[in-house]
């Protein structure tokens, strides 16, 4: 299976469990969702922390530790933006506009012209 068609299979889970009415066990996307930004919010920072944490752990271990909160981020991040109903898609649309900038560039393009005392 390809990266893209995982990404797309979970963005289609968490609308699901976003938009659906379940009585009974939720599942923990549903439990997420409902608990809103301030709970998906500290899930994703735990997750950075751990993300962080995995990089600076040596060998292969390390690596697969890496690989494995890298995941567990970027499924939190999912979860957020499916609540927030922004697809992927126009994350990947940003990226897009910023492919080929300069990152000092990209950043001084979105604050805008510098004021006379900065």
């Amino acid at each position: 299976m390809s990266q893209e068609a995982i990404l797309t299979r979970i963005e289609a889970v968490i609308a699901q469990r976003r938009d659906e009415s379940v009585s009974g066990k939720k599942s923990y996307v549903a439990s997420l969702l409902e608990k809103g930004v301030p709970k998906i919010s500290e899930k994703i920072m735990e997750e950075a922390a751990e993300v962080v944490e995995a990089a600076g752990e040596p060998g292969s271990e390390g690596r697969e530790h890496l690989v494995k909160e890298a995941a567990d981020l970027i499924f939190h991040l999912l979860v957020m933006l499916g609540h927030a109903r922004i697809d992927f898609s126009e994350v990947e649309a940003e990226l897009g506009k910023r492919f080929g900038i300069g990152g000092h560039e990209e950043k001084a393009a979105r604050q805008g012209p510098k004021k006379p005392n900065d």
